[in-house]
């Protein structure tokens, strides 16, 4: 496997995703390990489900230059920075940011395949009740990738 995308967030899942990974693969090493961190506007749980992607770009471009804007940008590279200090403590090389914006599912999956993954490890979040409504991000991936995908489900 040249590529492996990994999916991150401010959750434990994605804590367990990324120690899990650590652990497997401590003999075999990609080229380039991707870390994605999709931006999540507060509020919008339901609606950015229901919004399409011609009106959550709009969304996405009317919040370009504000506060609120900026403030997301922050916490991404945040979290991203602290993904990528956790992989490089491990002796993993050759680590790739990159910070999407719009439906977590659909940018997990648009950015697997412009950056060519191999795989796609992401963290489930357990047990929830929302998933009747809207289905989970994880599994929302591992139903609509076209490559192999390790779902993570944090430990308690």
């Amino acid at each position: 496997m040249k590529k492996i995308l990994i999916a991150v967030d401010g959750t434990k899942g994605s804590k367990s995703a990324l120690e899990i990974y650590t652990e497997m693969c401590t003999c075999v090493r990609p080229e380039t390990v991707v870390l994605v961190y999709v931006e999540k506007f507060e509020g919008m749980s339901l609606i950015d489900e229901m919004i399409g992607d011609a009106e959550m770009s709009t969304l996405i471009e009317s919040l370009s230059g504000t506060e609120y804007k900026e403030a997301l940008d922050k916490k991404a590279e945040k979290i991203l920075n602290h993904y990528r200090q956790a992989l490089e403590e491990k002796g993993v090389t050759g680590i790739k940011t990159v910070v999407k914006g719009g439906h977590p599912a659909d940018e997990i999956l648009r950015t697997a395949d412009e950056e060519g993954a191999d795989m796609i490890i992401i963290g489930s979040r357990g047990k929830r009740t929302s998933h009747l409504f809207m289905g989970s991000v994880s599994r929302e991936v591992v139903d609509r990738a076209e490559v192999p995908v390790l779902v993570v489900k944090r430990k308690e």
